[in-house]
């Protein structure tokens, strides 16, 4: 396939990788996640891109902050809503409900290796440090 071309919905859903990605070009990149009850996608921040983000599934809390040091803005989430996060800004998404949260992320420019699979978050930390 030349592009990517899929029910992002049904995707999205069906994952239960803390991390898959699903297609790398040149200038961006789409991942789904699943995150469980009472977990957290972790305190990050990309500087060198910017970062959609939506939930088809559960209920979460975005948090922002401008620095590491603190969270100065959070907000409540649910399925179908949207989040934008510029390059540089600090980001999380808690799990705040009973079910899985899905989600899928765009990346621009990509983030993670084409192909990667995290099955959990601390495969994906431990990625992340070793690299």
């Amino acid at each position: 396939m030349l592009g990517w071309v899929g029910n992002i919905e049904q995707v999205t859903k069906e994952n239960d990788n803390f991390r898959t990605v699903i297609q790398t070009g040149a200038h961006s990149q789409l991942t789904v996640m699943s995150v469980p009850p009472g977990g957290e996608v972790g305190w990050e921040s990309h500087g060198n891109l910017d970062q959609f983000l939506r939930l088809e599934q559960g209920t979460a809390r975005v948090d922002f902050g401008t620095s590491s040091d603190a969270v100065d803005e959070s907000h409540e989430i649910e399925d179908d809503w949207a989040i934008i996060v510029p390059a540089g800004l600090w980001h999380n998404i808690v799990n705040t409900g009973d079910e899985d949260v899905k989600l899928y992320s765009i990346y621009s420019p990509p983030e993670h290796p084409d192909g990667t699979v995290h099955l959990t978050k601390a495969e994906s930390d431990a990625d992340e440090h070793h690299h």
